[in-house]
């Protein structure tokens, strides 16, 4: 079908053909289904075949897919994604900034989980810088915290909007009531709800703040006795199963053979996680199990989730002991060369440097105050070469191939986001089923389209 001329305005210069199959194309628009097929009665299609614009839209994406669907009946013979509705330039634009301002960039892509964003591009830098080893204890220990802090918010946000996608609006609102705690979590600790830039190459910016161990202890306990709220309302409710169970099948030979990761994977039975296989940021010093189901469906990355959540809370304990005896560490590197001066202290009214920190930094030296000044507005060099350092993110492998040339800016930062890598299986879960599933096998996807569209 040709949409490039329009019947009332003459042709559009800025479209071309559209690529929906053969035959009439229908939008559908929120009515009921038997109104459009008794419109169509009195009409002479041919065939039985309709192909539905399903968006573009919000389908328990996190961000607007466009879902082009071929239905016989309310069967779906073929599916196929429209992407790039959401696209931001991130990529490109950290070209254009110092290595530590690319943080600032990419943090906003999978805005679920922006610490996972900031750790993969972080890693890659450290590794071209040659500094693994010099990253202070507890900059890893906090690094490893606000990670698994982000894993269960991400993951109360995939099982809350997909519950209210099937008409589970209790789970939704159970799941954002707890995801609003962590942000809280998150408030205290970097000062943002999110885009954080909190972690930058040789630490992060900043110490805990006071009290800020007391409130993850509490946050930890009381997760603990909210958790099991959503396996009661729906490990063995049986509409919840009725809705997921068989639904969005992919089992371990499709997910090798479209790259696919995370709890997608793990439901197949297949225990593949970085923070085992690949350990970074010392997780091979944790205790924690791989979360995995056997069923390869919709109702096993639930439970995925669900488990890993679990675990999550666990690492999240062992984290705050850990801090709790490095009281006063450094959490950045020694070397001024890289060591970003963000150390900061506010002042009484919050709005700004406390005179007593502006003090400081003015009254070192004028060589210091020089340093100072061209490592904030030029940046440091970064050796020529690449790196790709993955990290398990709450959708999969997410890692960030960054490029130097030799400057104070990425040659290239090249991300491989999970949700992009992830949404080829939407045909091959949707096709076969009912356009009702459709939604379902999205869901169970989780995917995040500012990751699919940077």
């Amino acid at each position: 079908m040709d949409t490039s001329t329009n019947p009332t305005t003459g042709p559009d210069p800025y479209a071309g053909t559209s690529q929906t199959s053969e035959g009439r194309v229908f939008t559908v628009t929120g009515q009921d289904w038997d109104e459009l097929t008794a419109s169509l009665a009195d009409e002479v299609i041919g065939e039985e075949r309709l192909v539905v614009n399903m968006g573009p839209q919000h389908p328990s994406t996190h961000g607007v897919l466009r879902l082009i669907l071929e239905l016989e009946g309310e069967t779906v013979t073929e599916a196929r994604c429209g992407i790039g509705y959401l696209h931001t330039g991130i990529e490109k634009n950290m070209e254009f900034r110092t290595w530590t301002q690319g943080v600032t960039f990419c943090t906003r892509m999978d805005y679920l989980s922006p610490f996972f964003n900031e750790v993969t591009y972080v890693l890659g830098t450290e590794r071209l810088l040659d500094i693994e080893d010099d990253i202070p204890e507890k900059a890893q220990v906090m690094r490893v915290l606000l990670m698994e802090l982000n894993r269960i918010s991400s993951h109360l946000v995939a099982i809350a909007t997909g519950g209210m996608e099937i008409g589970a609006l209790t789970v939704m609102t159970i799941g954002f009531r707890e995801r609003e705690l962590v942000l809280d979590l998150f408030e205290l600790i970097t000062g943002l709800r999110m885009n954080h830039a909190f972690i930058r190459p040789g630490g992060v910016a900043q110490d805990l703040p006071p009290g800020a161990l007391d409130e993850i202890r509490g946050f930890v306990a009381l997760m603990r006795k909210r958790l099991p709220e959503y396996a009661a309302l729906c490990n063995a409710n049986p509409i919840f199963k009725a809705r997921l169970e068989g639904v969005g099948h992919l089992d371990l030979e499709g997910c090798l053979a479209l790259g696919i990761t995370g709890p997608v994977l793990r439901s197949t039975g297949y225990p593949w996680d970085l923070r085992k296989t690949q350990p970074y940021c010392g997780y091979e010093d944790y205790e924690f199990d791989v979360q995995t189901w056997d069923t390869a469906d919709s109702y096993g990355r639930f439970r995925v989730r669900l488990n890993e959540m679990h675990e999550s809370l666990r690492l999240v304990e062992q984290c705050v002991d850990r801090l709790a005896g490095l009281e006063g560490a450094p959490v950045m590197i020694a070397d001024k060369k890289i060591a970003w001066p963000s150390q900061l202290a506010i002042g009484s009214d919050g709005l700004g440097n406390s005179l007593d920190h502006i003090r400081h930094i003015m009254g070192e030296s004028m060589e210091a105050l020089i340093h100072h000044f061209k490592l904030v507005t030029e940046g440091f060099r970064v050796p020529a070469g690449q790196a790709y350092v993955p990290v398990e993110s709450p959708r999969g492998e997410l890692g960030a191939h960054v490029v130097s040339d030799g400057g104070t800016k990425p040659f290239r930062a090249h991300f491989r986001d999970p949700s992009f890598t992830n949404l080829q299986a939407t045909s091959v879960m949707s096709e076969g089923g009912m356009v009702a599933d459709v939604i379902v096998a999205i869901a169970s996807v989780d995917p995040v389209m500012g990751g699919v569209d940077r």
